[in-house]
């Protein structure tokens, strides 16, 4: 097809789309099912000189799907370093762009931050194209609270630092939503139960897709609950704001500590007051390990 044409193909009909302006265009992609891309986004993408795509495989079905012949380039976290120069370059002699990742919106645990961020600084136009976003569609069915949230993205791969970043975050009065990889979803479910005590959860999984499911529950709920299963697909994690919840003083706390030491070990005494509570195991843990450790003085 001859790029003078710029054509692509929406609702059954073939359409021409005008040249796009120069400059890099952000545009978000449908996160599963194909026909979550907006007509902006389809006339972008056939209208510029070039598109770039994390996985050029992944990004043809979509193209092929709606009939647009645009050149495609690959740009991704290994290969960024030595193309973003060339991409400058290009955007500086006044081309058009498109920037695109595998699925949503291009930079939310995406490549594209430095890309954007030093396309901005020579002065060259970043136009937003919005779309697609796997975080905002497993917050939005949910079922939580969605006038404050934090994304945080994925959490780090290791228990005892997703640990640590959990209790950072354990005082955040609002919502938290994760990505996460299948094979680490019951050990994170299970670090979340620890470390931010009772909140409701909800895991979103393949969104969009045919295999779409959103499993509600308490997260000491769904951590058992996936302890048991195998888990494939791209999963979205929405845990509920600390509810408001009833006083309980340090005396109180270390009264009912010292009880619980009489009859259980420091973890699983942690692990009944986290309950009791709705407070993190991890804090009360380290009073419950204070607690032992003067009784054996």
């Amino acid at each position: 097809m001859s790029r003078t044409a710029r054509e692509f193909t929406a609702l059954g009909a073939r359409c021409t789309a005008e040249k796009a302006a120069p400059g890099l265009h952000v545009v978000a992609t449908p996160i599963g099912h194909l026909a979550d891309v907006t007509l902006r986004a389809l006339q972008t993408l056939a209208g510029v000189d070039l598109i770039l795509a994390e996985d050029t495989r992944h990004s043809r079905r979509l193209t092929d799907h709606y009939g647009i012949s645009t050149p495609m380039s690959a740009y991704h976290e290994h290969n960024a370093e030595q193309a973003r120069p060339q991409i400058l370059a290009r955007l500086e002699r006044g081309e058009a762009l498109a920037l695109i990742s595998d699925a949503g919106t291009p930079l939310i645990s995406d490549p594209g931050y430095k890309l954007v961020a030093e396309a901005r600084r020579m002065g060259a136009p970043v136009i937003p194209v919005p779309g697609a976003s796997a975080l905002l569609a497993g917050l939005v069915a949910a079922g939580m609270p969605t006038d404050r949230f934090l994304f945080e993205g994925f959490l780090p791969a290791k228990t005892e630092a997703r640990r640590a970043r959990l209790n950072a975050l354990a005082a955040i009065d609002a919502t938290l939503v994760f990505y996460e990889a299948p094979q680490r979803l019951a050990a994170c479910l299970a670090d979340l139960a620890a470390e931010l005590g009772l909140r409701p959860a909800t895991v979103a999984r393949e969104l969009t897709k045919m295999n779409e499911t959103l499993d509600t529950g308490g997260l000491d709920d769904l951590a058992a609950r996936y302890a048991q299963r195998e888990t494939k697909g791209e999963i979205v994690i929405i845990v509920g704001p600390p509810g408001e919840r009833e006083s309980v003083d340090a005396a109180q706390l270390r009264r009912e500590i010292e009880d619980l030491l009489g009859t259980h070990g420091v973890r699983d005494a942690a692990a009944v007051l986290a309950a009791r509570h709705g407070l993190p195991r991890r804090e009360l843990y380290a009073l419950a390990l204070e607690a032992s450790r003067e009784r054996l003085t």
